[in-house]
């Protein structure tokens, strides 16, 4: 499945750690959090958006994610910086 927003020219962030600071630096228009992914990595990634009322998209795998994302490894969360 394509995701246009990630392969579009947008910058982005890839991977749980780069997607949570861009949140907590307001930096993040929109959130992809990968279904497959432990809940323990994206859950205070989901929390963040809803309180700062980002929205989320899920998607299907860690390795669909991170393919959108042009990356050959599979990946948490990303976002598209605003």
């Amino acid at each position: 499945m394509a995701i246009p927003e990630l392969q579009s020219d947008a910058k982005l962030t890839i991977g749980s750690k780069q997607t949570r600071l861009a949140l907590e630096n307001n930096q993040a228009a929109q959130v992809f959090i990968a279904e497959d992914a432990e809940l323990r990595v994206v859950k205070p990634i989901a929390d963040i958006c809803q309180k700062k009322g980002i929205p989320v998209i899920k998607v299907v795998s860690m390795r669909e994610l991170g393919k959108a994302c042009g990356i050959q490894v599979g990946a948490a969360a990303a976002a598209v910086i605003k």
